[in-house]
């Protein structure tokens, strides 16, 4: 029997990004198609929404829908398209005066009603097509009112009686916390006994909050991760509530789609290659230090980096570090991305001092990051915490051997190396210190001076599965246990 799933996302691969939940949904979207599933993504048309190439439509019985928020009368239409790759149709949510900004995510005083819509949009949707989704999934804060909103608002339709919902949090950090006035106005009229008292004193309404208290099961992007926030170093307040619904919370490690991540056939990278014939990375090597007009000798190990430079990712442990090795190591160090002034400022005044060893590119270039991936002999991750992680998954299928903070997803995905055994795919450090991550960097420069020991590094790194295909397993049996 085919199962309906609704997956509700503010971002969608290629549509629009800002992170990693872009790729899930959509990878999520392509491959559960190929699994007897019917498949509808929802997500909001935004002025700044990719159309490249793509062909939309309107749905004729679904424009100029009127939703009342506390008395004011909300319109939305929507269009559809098909997923890039699969045919999964995606819906958007179109509704100019809230999601003409320019941006996806906005700090304006009504981006609480901006996804209070999106949710109550997407149900609405599904009453009007007349489709029963069985599992609705909602991702992160932006979709976290829907759990809610089926037990109030929209209790009395039969359409959603044996509809369940999953809410995977991609970032316990980003709850949409609001303050608790806006309640009125999203509609819930007598149905105040639902929402969390405690919270309401205290003046605050949080979306993230009230997913997980009434979602049927929780994800999150990492076994890992799923232990880890229920813990107050990174429950970020709500480690109680999550230990208390501990039974229904799962960790499923992010796929990645290997048909666009993968040295064999990369369009990106100007030299293909596979385990058993690695001389193109060597190439690519030569040819990202060119690029980057940096000096290169093969004998010398290239670290890259390719980040958002935030708080998260852990760059303020190369403070006290970085100038010591690039004095007394011979290295090149390449580092794509943009962010916080500080870290930005950091790391274009080691290019400054070190011209001949560092190159920063501040911004970012899809193109440059695949070549970073492919060109590299090594990947440095040192966040600070990681729900899942992309890029030390790229650098495995890439044979660019990463150096890692033992948290989140990074512990799931990356084995300290043992030299004795041959046993290992990376650099794992445990400690949130300077001493802990060059520790780790010394490591892989010892093992980077054993050729056998790096060939062998190499070979189990790219040995690693972490596909859609395998992952998506992981979602199907989520959905049958909640079913």
């Amino acid at each position: 029997m085919p199962v309906n799933i609704a997956i509700v996302s503010s971002e969608i691969v290629p549509f629009a990004k800002t992170g990693g939940l872009a790729d899930v949904a959509g990878a999520l979207g392509k491959y559960l198609s190929l699994h007897n599933c019917d498949v509808r993504l929802f997500t909001p048309m935004y002025d700044v929404t990719s159309r490249g190439g793509i062909e939309f439509h309107p749905v004729e019985f679904l424009e100029d829908i009127e939703i009342s928020f506390g008395g004011e009368s909300i319109p939305f239409s929507v269009e559809t398209a098909t997923l890039p790759g699969s045919e999964t149709e995606v819906y958007f949510i179109d509704s100019p005066g809230l999601y003409d900004r320019g941006k996806i995510y906005t700090d304006d005083g009504d981006e609480y009603l901006r996804f209070a819509l999106l949710s109550r949009a997407v149900l609405e949707s599904c009453q009007r097509m007349g489709w029963a989704p069985d599992v609705i999934h909602c991702n992160d804060w932006q979709s976290a009112l829907i759990p809610l909103y089926l037990r109030t608002l929209y209790a009395w339709d039969t359409l959603f009686a044996d509809t369940k919902t999953i809410l995977t949090i991609h970032n316990l950090a980003y709850q949409g916390a609001f303050r608790s006035s806006i309640v009125d106005h999203l509609g819930f009229g007598e149905n105040h006994s639902f929402l969390h008292q405690e919270d309401l004193r205290s003046g605050v309404f949080n979306y993230m909050k009230h997913g997980v208290m009434y979602a049927n099961a929780i994800s999150t992007v990492s076994e890992t991760y799923a232990r880890e926030i229920q813990t107050p170093e990174y429950g970020e307040g709500m480690q109680d509530m999550l230990r208390h619904r501990s039974d229904a919370l799962f960790g499923i490690v992010n796929g990645v789609d290997y048909d666009e991540w993968n040295p064999e056939d990369d369009p990106l990278i100007p030299f293909h290659y596979n385990p058993e014939d690695l001389e193109g990375k060597g190439e690519n090597k030569k040819n990202l230090l060119e690029r980057l007009e940096l000096p290169y000798n093969p004998d010398v190990p290239v670290f890259g980096i390719v980040s958002r430079l935030v708080y998260q990712k852990g760059f303020d442990l190369f403070y006290n570090i970085m100038e010591p090795f690039l004095r007394h190591v011979d290295f090149r160090l390449c580092v794509l991305g943009s962010g916080a002034e500080e870290y930005e400022q950091f790391f274009q005044t080691l290019n400054d001092r070190y011209p001949e060893k560092v190159c920063f590119y501040g911004g970012y270039s899809n193109e440059l990051a695949h070549l970073i991936e492919a060109g590299s002999d090594i990947f440095l991750m040192p966040s600070r915490y990681e729900p899942c992680g992309l890029n030390q998954i790229y650098s495995l299928k890439y044979g660019t051997i990463p150096i890692v903070r033992q948290t989140g997803g990074l512990a799931d995905t990356v084995q300290h190396f043992n030299p004795a055994t041959g046993e290992g795919n990376g650099f794992v450090f445990e400690h949130f210190t300077s001493q802990g991550l060059a520790w780790a960097i010394e490591q892989a420069l010892q093992a980077w001076e054993d050729r056998d020991q790096w060939d062998q590094l190499i070979q189990n790194a790219m040995s690693a599965n972490w596909s859609w295909e395998r992952q998506v397993e992981k979602y199907l049996e989520l959905y049958e246990w909640v079913l």
